[in-house]
Formats: C-alpha cells, structure tokens, sequence
C-alpha cells in the first residue's frame, strides 16, 4: 500500500477515490441520510440556483451531475502528467501538477455536495473547493518569481486552506473578516500574470493597481471602493504579489490560453449571474424544469477554463 501512494499513482489513486466517493455520495443521498430536513419544505420550489428541487437522491440534479464535468478534466490533466516526460514546472510529475489536477478533480464534489443536499456543510465544502483551486495560481506565479521552494510553496499553500476551512465553517463566507477569499484571488492571480509578464522594479508596485481593472470588470468602481473603504479593506491585498515577487521570472508564456480561460469564465459568470435567483430573481433564462440549466452551465465552462489554463502554465519556455 505505500508504494502504491506515490506521485506516480495519482491518476490511479485519484480515480479510484473518485468513484468511491461517487457511489457512496449516491447511496447517502438515496437514502435521504444527508439531504437537509430543511430542503423537504421546499421540495418543488425553484432553488436559489433556478433548479426546481426534487424529493429525488439529489435537491438539484442537473446542478449536481454537471459538475462531473470538474472530476473528468481533473482526472484527463493527472493522466497526461503521468504519460509525459517533464518540460517545465507545470508538465511531468511533480508535487504541483499533482496539486493542480487534485484540485480540480475536487471543484466537483466540493460543489456536489452543497447542490446535492441543499445543506450548509455542503456551502462550506462548495466554497472550499473553490479556494483550493483559485489559490493555486496565484501562488505559482508567485513562486516562479520568488525565492520559494517548492515545499515553501505547499506549506504557504496549506495553511491557506486551512486556515479558510476553519475560518469559513466558523463564521461563514467572509471568515467574519469581510474578507471574500475566492474574489479577491481573482484580481490577485491577474495581478501576478501581470507582474510575471512585465516584471520590473517599478512593476511591482505599479501591479496593484490593475486590480482595480478587474474590479471594474465586476462592476465594482473605485468611487464605489473610496466610498465605502470599510467594506474594500482587502484591496490592501491587491499589492501581496508586487511585495513578495522579488525576482524577475525566467521564463515566458503564450498568453492564448491564458486568455482563452479568462474568456470562458467571465462568459460562465454571466450566465451564472441568470442563474441566481437571488441576484436576477426575473431571469428570463430560468426555468426551473428543464435539462439545461444556468448553473450547470457555469459548472461546464468554468471546467474548461481549468482546463485552459493547466494548458497555459505549460506554455512556459525558459529563458
């Protein structure tokens, strides 16, 4: 058994526990063990996420088996890494690769769980997985333009999660911080692209302004940020890349599908925006029956954009 749990084996492995957990989320989710007792009273409303919620295994089905879509590209990326000889830190086996396609692989169930039972376990697992992915490319980007070991990398990585797992069951999506981790590593993953392109001196403090384009872009203005400052602490954040980068990075990428990812999940966004009620609560794009629905839309994209991206980090040729 502990030969078997090597880098080497993480497609194996990965798969493995993957079909596990897909039969046994099942089995608890046809025998009622994990849905929320909550959700019975509204069996037959549209959910929160347009989808009509069923007295079936799973609240929201279509929103839950699209994010298979996650667990096959996942699985697809640890594959390729095992049957290739490596070119770059983001090709072959290594402890980052294997990270990356984990984590892919776990944007699946993470977000099973929470459309699956309609519980708030199931939110806390739905949005961790998302921050155990969006870290990563940040912090990469980071390491390619540090004096970071890899090891330093997954320590800092680590504790990340960490700390926003316990912060996130404990006082909810802002960690009672007003701090929206996922968001704001948005901007800090552009940021760092940013700097690993243009990288100078001057750069790294110039850097932190461009989050405020990607703000824009989510329709968040600086008069809205000067005017309401309290609620926009963390865009202290935005110069974290600029302060720890403090070396030029040695290599270059093809930014083709760097954009191209960038392009399927604003698209995935706005069609998630029609897919929450909550936010467009007359979405003439919801409707609650049938088999194509927003959300599970903004599952298959954003698991394309993962995908595109893994490509884009392999784009790097030193120099």
């Amino acid at each position: 058994m502990k030969n078997f749990i090597k880098l080497q084996n993480a497609f194996p492995i990965t798969l493995i526990v993957s079909i596990v957990f897909l039969v046994v989320f099942y089995l608890l989710s046809f025998f009622q063990i994990i849905q929320s007792p909550d959700s019975l009273n509204f069996i037959g409303e549209a959910s929160r996420w347009c989808e009509r919620i069923s007295p079936g295994p799973f609240r929201e089905p279509i929103n839950t088996l699209t994010n298979l879509g996650f667990m096959v590209v996942g699985l697809y990326i640890l594959y390729k890494i095992t049957n290739e000889t490596s070119f770059n830190d983001f090709s072959g086996i290594n402890k980052i690769t294997v990270l990356y396609g984990v984590a892919v692989v776990y944007l699946g169930p993470g977000s099973m769980m929470m459309h699956g039972t309609n519980t708030e376990w199931g939110g806390w697992a739905d949005n961790l997985s998302m921050v155990m992915y969006i870290v990563i490319p940040w912090l990469y980007n980071i390491y390619k333009m540090s004096d970071w070991t890899v090891n330093v990398f997954l320590k800092i990585y680590i504790a990340i999660v960490l700390i926003y797992a316990l912060m996130r069951g404990l006082f909810g999506y802002e960690m009672g911080i007003g701090l929206d981790l996922f968001g704001v590593s948005i901007g800090l993953w552009v940021i760092s692209e940013f700097l690993y392109r243009f990288w100078s001196p001057k750069m790294r403090f110039i850097s932190g302004f461009v989050g405020f384009l990607v703000l824009m872009i989510f329709g968040i203005f600086p008069i809205d940020v000067i005017n309401n400052i309290g609620n926009y602490w963390w865009i202290i954040l935005f110069w974290l890349p600029g302060l720890l980068s403090s070396k030029k990075p040695r290599g270059k990428r093809s930014y083709i599908w760097y954009f191209a990812g960038m392009l399927a999940y604003i698209a995935a966004w706005l069609i998630w925006l029609e897919g929450n009620l909550t936010i467009n609560p007359n979405s003439q794009f919801c409707n609650p029956d049938s088999l194509v629905q927003a959300h599970g839309i903004w599952h298959l994209l954003t698991a394309t954009a993962t995908l595109f991206f893994f490509y884009h980090y392999r784009s790097e040729k030193l120099t």
